[in-house]
């Protein structure tokens, strides 16, 4: 998926996600909800989609034109879903998914062994019915240091990488500490949480601007605490950010930050440095 992304009518400018070589809509889809509706931090719950509303809305997702589609195991059977549902249109979005944890039979598991993270990624390709995948995140539970510490999984996704089953490495975690760290070892992307209420990542964005690394935000709406309008903008115009990751399963929804994000240009500071 290196390289150019044609967008379509809804007018969104692709961005480049760091270094990476990838463009991604400044809208990128999570797909926990399509996949997983048990212990989540939701406020308000909601029922799992069936197999063909799930089908039905990823189509409709990439024909709004969002071009990363974000999953993970432990969302559940969202990797199954994206696999049975875009796998003929696979060269028309960036994928990323992660390794660390994992959620089955109701319970979340964390392993972040070179063997765990082996297993993690051959599941997540036949899952998702590609032969690689854009993007993987080594997905902290909030351990950050310690997921990075023993290096069993950093330098298993290299020997991945290098293998050709992956394109670049990403580090999903909760701390400034374990960002900067994830930095330094050399991860291509970062995915943070970033809202108006939460600004504490500020300092990681501008370094990661200076460094050339790729940020998705992740949680930008505060989970519904903050509307769209404010919300987009606000991390779009951060540094280094290339996208925000938005769960949700409504079109309409999914449409409003599309037009949103559209109207508020492609200007930040994701070319600096």
């Amino acid at each position: 998926m290196d390289g150019c992304i044609v967008m379509n009518a809804t007018s969104m400018i692709a961005r480049p996600l760091g270094r990476t070589g990838l463009l991604v809509s400044p809208i990128g889809f999570g797909a926990f909800k399509i996949g997983r509706n048990e212990g989540t931090k939701y406020e308000i719950g909601y029922a799992l989609p069936t197999e063909d509303e799930a089908a039905r809305l990823l189509q409709e997702v990439l024909d709004l034109g969002v071009t990363l589609v974000d999953t993970a195991p432990a969302y559940g059977v969202s990797e199954e879903r994206i696999g049975a549902a875009l796998s003929a249109r696979r060269a028309s979005y960036v994928l990323s998914t992660k390794v660390g944890e994992s959620f089955v039979d109701g319970v979340s598991t964390v392993d972040f062994s070179a063997d765990a993270v082996l297993a993690s990624v051959e599941r997540s390709l036949t899952r998702l019915r590609t032969s690689r995948l854009d993007l993987v995140f080594l997905h902290s539970n909030g351990v950050d240091e310690e997921a990075l510490a023993r290096g069993e999984a950093t330098c298993m996704l290299r020997q991945l990488r290098d293998a050709g089953r992956i394109g670049h490495l990403g580090f999903s975690g909760k701390t400034l500490e374990g960002h900067r760290r994830a930095m330094a070892e050399g991860f291509d992307v970062l995915m943070v949480e970033y809202h108006p209420l939460d600004r504490s990542q500020r300092p990681v964005l501008e370094e990661a601007a200076a460094r050339g690394v790729g940020v998705l935000v992740k949680k930008s709406l505060a989970s519904g605490r903050v509307p769209p309008s404010e919300a987009i903008p606000f991390s779009l115009t951060a540094p280094a950010v290339a996208s925000c990751v938005i769960g949700s399963l409504r079109r309409d929804h999914l449409a409003a930050c599309v037009a949103i994000a559209a109207a508020s240009g492609g200007h930040n500071d994701v070319a600096r440095g």
